[in-house]
């Protein structure tokens, strides 16, 4: 039999484990260093007119340079969550930050769409991870009860990241070339790479108390890791849910400009900008959401789970009409924008549940579980999907289908809530220390000598 994940540290986990100060610090890095991720990876959505008329692309093709990254991530979030659970989370960040921004700057100099395909992917490379990895910090670095408002404002930084991608990649497209965008928002993340160094780690936890025969070798190791993570059916539940939600959060936000731009006739840097609107409302909602379900779930942790499943049918209802009544242009933009601050419910309440269920031990690699499914049969599917559904019925026809995956997600989210307490109850008062020999722990001391 394995022996269970446990850990012998004294400190409560209710507090801020390195510090006030050098944890809003951390904060403060990861939340930048997200904002350019999603630049980075959002900014070419509102170049796709261009795109498609310099290469003479079909909207499957569009749809790829978007998922491409998300297949990538979802591909490699595992192995680098292990090496950083393992390693050290700083260091690992570090690296991510700066294969993404070179890859980024790199898109400019593309002279086809293989060439383009290629570069894309590896910025998906590059931001391998890093959602997994840093909010595994942050959750462990701060006080349990503030996780779902930390994991909201996190996506609100991904939320913004994606809005200043969208806007500026229309507006630089439109004054000095489509290509120019990329070395726009690829050059800011290699100074907030460097800068990282200075963020202060935890110690990584003993996975067991002393490593038997069949847990010495890495093999026996990952297993004893997966087979842990695969016995939490919350973790399971909340996984599939979420990957069925942000489907419909990367469909819409990554066609909106073009939809606007076909069926509207709006101009593709104008497009972006209304477009951006609805990212806006979906960085709000995704913090107010957290927030708002942190303070009512206080008394009964488990009840997150069907607040989420009501709210995902309640963007469902508003994005299905806003998509499929006769409309005028201004009202259902409107309604895209109430939809789209409904959307975005789950994504900070999903990772703090998952930090509730998970070891301190393995939470980078529980959440880069949840990276993978999220981006593999979320964030990689939607924009593909509403590509080649757009090349059979229509662009139209393909946006007003896609809300329908929210019912798939409410159902997985109240399952999910059946199997919270006993999973969560565990792991409850696992104790954590701060890392004594990160970077900046170590600049401190040189201070005081």
């Amino acid at each position: 039999m394995m022996p269970p994940l446990t850990n012998t540290g004294s400190p409560p986990e209710d507090g801020y484990l390195i510090g006030k100060k050098q944890a809003w610090f951390a904060f403060a890095m990861t939340f930048a260093l997200m904002l350019f991720d999603y630049m980075d990876r959002q900014v070419i959505v509102s170049l796709f007119p261009h795109i498609k008329a310099a290469w003479n692309l079909s909207d499957k093709q569009l749809g790829g340079l978007v998922s491409i990254i998300s297949i990538v991530v979802a591909m490699g979030g595992i192995p680098v969550a292990l090496l950083a659970d393992r390693l050290s989370r700083v260091k690992s960040i570090v690296v991510m930050a700066t294969t993404w921004s070179l890859a980024t700057i790199y898109c400019m100099f593309a002279g086809n769409y293989a060439q383009l395909f290629a570069a894309r992917a590896v910025v998906g490379l590059g931001e391998t991870g890093y959602g997994s990895v840093g909010s595994a910090l942050l959750s462990n670095v701060f006080p349990k009860r503030m996780r779902g408002a930390l994991m909201g404002a996190l996506f609100a930084a991904a939320s913004l990241g994606s809005v200043f991608g969208v806007v500026l990649g229309g507006v630089i497209a439109a004054k000095w070339g489509w290509k120019a965008a990329f070395g726009v928002v690829g050059v800011p993340g290699l100074a907030l790479a460097l800068l990282y160094l200075l963020v202060r780690d935890y110690k990584t936890v003993t996975l067991t108390p002393q490593l038997n025969q069949v847990t010495q070798s890495i093999g026996g190791t990952l297993k004893h890791i997966f087979s842990t993570l695969a016995r939490t059916p919350t973790l399971r539940w909340i996984c599939i849910g979420q990957a069925m939600q942000v489907l419909v959060v990367s469909a819409i936000w990554s066609w909106l400009p073009s939809y606007l731009n076909r069926f509207h006739g709006i101009a593709p840097d104008q497009a972006g900008k209304q477009a951006a609107l609805v990212i806006l409302a979906g960085a709000f909602g995704g913090f107010l959401w957290g927030v708002v379900i942190d303070r009512l779930s206080i008394r009964r942790p488990g009840s997150k789970l069907p607040m989420l499943s009501a709210l995902c049918l309640v963007s469902l209802a508003i994005l299905a009409y806003a998509f499929n009544a006769p409309l005028d242009g201004s009202t259902q933009l409107k309604l895209i924008i109430a939809g789209g601050f409904f959307m975005t419910c789950s994504v900070g309440v999903v990772v703090g549940v998952l930090m509730d269920v998970v070891h301190p031990g393995v939470r980078s690699t529980g959440a880069a579980v949840l990276s993978l499914f999220q981006n593999l049969l979320g964030l990689a599917v939607g924009p593909f999907l509403v590509g080649a559904l757009s090349d059979i019925w229509g662009l139209h026809q393909a946006m007003a289908m896609i809300p329908a995956f929210s019912i798939l997600a409410a159902v997985f989210f109240m399952a999910a809530a059946r199997s919270y307490d006993k999973d969560a109850a565990p792991v409850s008062g696992i104790a954590l220390d701060a890392d004594q020999n990160t970077t900046a722990h170590a600049a401190g001391k040189c201070q005081h000598v």
